[in-house]
């Protein structure tokens, strides 16, 4: 029998590392950090900066000198959710030993109360997915159009690619160590090509296409109180070509 794989703690957050990837975040970091390790005291942090112009870095740097769970990621560039993640994905497989992988918003949408939970279904999962659009799980202070955005835009990634997911746009993750690490070794996290939140349905394509475990979580999704939100219209035609040139890559064409 193969010998059981490592799981962290789900209450203490033992063998956990969250990354936060920031950019003109300097309103939400202060509160967000100290909320993770609340909820997961023996969990580390790592702030992903973009060169925020807000001071967002330098505010990060501040945090990680007062407390030794938090360390600081200051990127050159290109900027962009998916090389920030990918960037994020490569220091921890490098520098820690954690085996459970947070990807998690800094403006406070996913909300850390979450967090062990996402921990425990490690045990069954090899990759757990925040999930909005399913019982128990919700979004508030969106308007319809954001609504019918969010929700279609996760039907056609589904259609398109035969996931059977509910919500493969959220960014809310978990990942076992052995699955960032099998995505690096097999070349699919280099061959990753999204930069904006087509991240995330690529990246739950290609742990999918693995053959590994995926299974969801209901969360509640509140919108953001403070900054401003990334998102914009190229961002969501980035990701309704990148659904299509999976399909394509995985049909073996060009």
């Amino acid at each position: 029998m193969a010998p059981a794989r490592p799981l962290p703690d789900p209450e203490t957050g033992a063998g956990a590392l969250v990354l936060l990837p920031t950019y003109d975040e300097v309103e939400n970091l202060p509160v967000v950090v100290p909320a993770i390790l609340e909820r997961l005291p023996a969990a580390r942090v790592l702030v992903i900066d973009d060169q925020s112009p807000d001071g967002t870095g330098v505010l990060a740097d501040r945090l990680a000198a007062a407390d030794p769970r938090v360390s600081v990621l200051h990127r050159a560039g290109p900027r962009g959710l998916g090389p920030a993640y990918l960037d994020g994905f490569a220091w921890a497989l490098e520098h820690t030993d954690a085996v459970a992988i947070f990807e998690m918003d800094a403006d406070l949408s996913h909300p850390p109360r979450y967090l062990p939970d996402f921990l425990a279904a490690l045990a069954d999962w090899d990759l757990v997915l925040g999930c909005r659009y399913m019982p128990g799980g919700g979004v508030e202070g969106w308007g319809l159009h954001r609504r019918l955005l969010s929700r279609g835009g996760s039907l056609y990634a589904s259609a398109v690619l035969g996931l059977p997911f509910r919500d493969l746009t959220g960014g809310f993750k978990c990942f076992h160590r052995s699955v960032l690490q099998r995505l690096a070794d097999s070349g699919d996290l280099a061959a990753v090509r999204a930069r904006g939140y087509g991240f995330q349905v690529e990246l739950t394509w290609r742990v999918w296409r693995q053959g590994l475990r995926i299974g969801e979580l209901p969360i509640v999704f509140p919108d953001r109180v403070r900054g401003e939100s990334k998102m914009s219209a190229a961002i969501l035609h980035e990701a309704a070509i990148a659904v299509w040139r999976l399909r394509w890559s995985a049909r073996g064409r060009p």
